[in-house]
C-alpha cells in the first residue's frame, strides 16, 4: 500500500496572496481605513507585478528591482518607504504561510526633516475670536476647532468622533474614545478651552448629548474630507498658506516643550505607546530649541557668572 505523502501547496497569485492578507487583517479587526490603506497600494504594486503572476516569482532580486523602479519614478523617499513597509508587512505575511520562500527585505534610508509646525504669528492670527454677530456658524466653529486642536494635540480621527457627552465640564476633561491604538485618552482642558466649548454649544444647536461635538452644516457627523476643507477655508481668510491638521498636534507638542512641559506628561497627552516615539518629536524640533540654548545657559547657571562675551578681533 502506497503511503500517504504531503501534496505541494498549490501556488496562488500575487493578487490572491494580497486578498489573503486583507483577509487576515480583517480578521485582526483592524480599522477599515488601514484596510483601505493596502489596497491602495496594492494598486500601486500591480503596476509593477502582475496581479496574475504566481507568488513564488517575487524573489529577492525581484523585490531589489521593485525598489529601484520606485526610485527611478518617484521623487519622494517618504512616500517609497511608506509603499515598501506594506509590501514588506504582506509579503511576510506570505512567507510565515509557505507560500513563498523567506528573504530580506528592508526599506530605503530617509533622511529626516523638521516637523511643519504654526509658527507664533500664524497662531495670533488663528486664534483670534471671529465676530460672532457678523461670522457664520462654519467659521465660527473653525475657530473653535483650531483652539480645540492646539490645545489638546489629538489626531483628526480622534475629534471628528468626539461626542457632546464626552466632554465633561465639571472635572474639565474630554474623553476621547477614538484613538489611533485603540486605546481611550482622558485629555485635560484648561480654563480658557472649556469656556470655548460652553459657548460654543450654546450655538450648536445639539438634539442629544449623543451628538458629535463637531459638525456639518447639517448638524451632521463631519468626514475627514469635509472637516480638512472647513479648516483650509478658514486658514485661508486668515491669510495663513500653510494649512494642516496634523501640523496642530506638532505645533502643540513644539510649544508644551518650549514652555518648560514634562516629556513625560507630553507623551500621556499625545497617546503615544511609548516615550520613544514622544523623544522623536523632539528631536525634531532641536533647531527650534536652540534658541533657548544661551537663554538658559547651564555653565554660567552653576558657575555663578555672567555670559561671557568672546572678541573676534
Amino acid at each position: 500500500m502506497k503511503k500517504l505523502q504531503m501534496l505541494n501547496k498549490h501556488t496562488i497569485t500575487f493578487e490572491e496572496g494580497c486578498n489573503k492578507y486583507l483577509d487576515y487583517c480583517r480578521q485582526r479587526n483592524l480599522r477599515e481605513g488601514t484596510i483601505n490603506h493596502y489596497k491602495q497600494s496594492y494598486t500601486q504594486f500591480y503596476k509593477y507585478f502582475d496581479h496574475e503572476m504566481p507568488v513564488t516569482e517575487i524573489t529577492q532580486s525581484a523585490y531589489n528591482n521593485y525598489v529601484l523602479y520606485l526610485k527611478e519614478r518617484m521623487n519622494n523617499d517618504v512616500s517609497i518607504n511608506s509603499y515598501l513597509r506594506d509590501l514588506i508587512t504582506t509579503l511576510h505575511f506570505l512567507m510565515d504561510e509557505g507560500y513563498i520562500q523567506p528573504f530580506k527585505m528592508q526599506a530605503i534610508k530617509v533622511d529626516k526633516t523638521n516637523v511643519e509646525t504654526y509658527t507664533e504669528a500664524e497662531l495670533t492670527l488663528l486664534l483670534k475670536k471671529p465676530d460672532i454677530r457678523k461670522c457664520k456658524f462654519i467659521e465660527y466653529q473653525s475657530w473653535v476647532m483650531t483652539n480645540f486642536l492646539f490645545c489638546t494635540g489629538v489626531r483628526q480621527r480622534s475629534l471628528i468622533n468626539i461626542q457632546i457627552k464626552d466632554v465633561d465640564f465639571d472635572n474639565n476633561v474630554v474623553y476621547v474614545n477614538v484613538t489611533k491604538n485603540r486605546k481611550p485618552l482622558i485629555v485635560p482642558m484648561n480654563q480658557t478651552l472649556a469656556g470655548i466649548l460652553k459657548e460654543y454649544l450654546k450655538y450648536r444647536q445639539h438634539k442629544t448629548l449623543a451628538d458629535y461635538l463637531f459638525c456639518n452644516v447639517y448638524g451632521q457627523q463631519l468626514v475627514k474630507s469635509t472637516c480638512y476643507h472647513m479648516l483650509y477655508t478658514y486658514n485661508k481668510k486668515r491669510g495663513v498658506e500653510t494649512t494642516g491638521i496634523h501640523r496642530y498636534r506638532h505645533t502643540f507638542a513644539k510649544q508644551w516643550v518650549l514652555s518648560g512641559g514634562n516629556v513625560v506628561h507630553l507623551s500621556r497627552l499625545l497617546g503615544h505607546s511609548s516615550l520613544s516615539i514622544t523623544q522623536n518629536y523632539i528631536n525634531l524640533l532641536v533647531s527650534d530649541l536652540s534658541k533657548q540654548v544661551e537663554e538658559i545657559n547651564l555653565l554660567n547657571k552653576f558657575q555663578g557668572r555672567k555670559q561671557i562675551n568672546f572678541s573676534t578681533k
